[in-house]
């Protein structure tokens, strides 16, 4: 995303979300407990504008996303969502679907790491928004369904239908979009949708640890191995190493890669200065 900004200034408070920065990491907590954090439409909106105005800023590092209360998030609220959706119109319909999608794009194309931190149930919605980071920590009361086929909808919402086949394989990613079954921890873990499975309780410390410990380290290789990880997805071979051969040119003329030398030179510890 361009760093590049109009006249619109920081929005200083978000009202469908929590959201703390200390340090290069952003905490964004969904905040409707008694609602197993459902998502709204506002939440949608705000979590695709929070993304873009944290991707123009460069300030943050690392982001980790959490629920509040007993779970993740239990996907589209049912009453404020589903229930206006069947008032609408095409137009209108396809407006707001365009949004959910926009929002995992977001999630995917901001130059800094996504941690999602799940704990209890991650559904529907829930589910893909966890799908989309770049890591999944769970602890093992989590619990992930994609249930787009229960409501009589494609299993591809989202993009799940391109994300999950390229986490977990074709055939687990068809049992789940198709069936929409829930995965408890442990097979989460064995197919490959988690990137770590930690105790019940500790999803958020070990998230915040991972955190601290990529805003720590070299943001702009970061922010490039996100980038090519996603853009090579749909790539030839050839394509793909043209473009890591320009990425790795472009960073061996940072500030980073020469402070790396220094460093190790020097027998002491990189000062990243992601640049």
């Amino acid at each position: 995303m361009s760093p590049f900004s109009g006249s619109a200034t920081r929005t200083e408070r978000w009202r469908h979300l929590r959201l703390t920065l200390q340090d290069g990491v952003a905490s964004v907590t969904l905040d409707r407990p008694d609602k197993l954090n459902a998502l709204t439409f506002g939440a949608y909106a705000d979590l695709r504008d929070l993304l873009a105005e944290l991707s123009r800023e460069r300030s943050v590092r690392a982001l980790v996303l959490g629920g509040e209360g007993r779970g993740f998030c239990s996907g589209g609220d049912v009453d404020e969502i589903i229930g206006a959706t069947l008032s609408m119109d095409t137009a209108q319909l396809l407006d707001f679907n365009r949004m959910t999608g926009q929002v995992v794009r977001a999630i995917r194309e901001c130059p800094f790491p996504v941690i999602a931190a799940v704990h209890g149930v991650a559904a529907g919605a829930g589910a893909v928004l966890a799908l989309a980071a770049d890591f999944r920590i769970a602890d093992a009361s989590a619990r992930f369904a994609f249930l787009f086929t229960k409501v009589g909808l494609s299993g591809g919402d989202m993009g799940a239908a391109y994300l999950l086949p390229r986490v977990v394989g074709l055939g687990h990613a068809t049992r789940l979009l198709m069936l929409g079954e829930p995965v408890r921890a442990p097979e989460a873990e064995r197919i490959g949708l988690l990137s770590e499975l930690v105790d019940e309780g500790q999803a958020d410390r070990r998230a915040a640890e991972l955190a601290r410990r990529l805003a720590d380290g070299p943001a702009l290789a970061y922010a490039q191995t996100k980038a090519l990880l996603t853009a090579e997805l749909d790539m030839p071979l050839a394509a793909a190493v043209e473009m890591d051969a320009a990425t790795q040119a472009l960073l061996m003329n940072g500030e980073d890669y020469a402070e790396f030398h220094a460093a190790f030179t020097e027998k002491r510890p990189p000062k990243w200065q992601g640049r």
